[in-house]
């Protein structure tokens, strides 16, 4: 019994991250995978943010230019950096 119960509670915790990381992508109109392995945020308003391999925030700056993995080439508007990071840490408080 005890043990059912701690693999319930060791899915649990490993379901966590996923369910924040689907909180920026739902409202993100579109997630764009650049190269290193970052990833671009585009809002429903046009504004973008960045996130790091690491899956942290990272600065954008007025006009960045950012390669896809695809090698396209995207100028970046706006930089939403406390947005995404809000809904990249939604549910993980202490």
């Amino acid at each position: 019994m005890i043990r059912k119960l701690s693999i319930l509670v060791l899915l649990l915790a490993a379901l966590a991250p996923a369910f924040a990381m689907d909180a920026a992508q739902s409202e993100a109109k579109q997630v764009i995978a650049l190269q290193n392995g970052e990833k671009l945020y585009v809002f429903k308003d046009g504004l973008m943010a960045k996130e790091s391999k690491f899956g942290r925030v990272v600065h954008l700056s007025k006009g960045e230019v950012v390669q896809t993995a695809d090698g396209k080439s995207i100028t970046t508007t706006g930089n939403e950096v406390a947005r995404l990071y809000v809904l990249l840490n939604k549910g993980h408080q202490n």
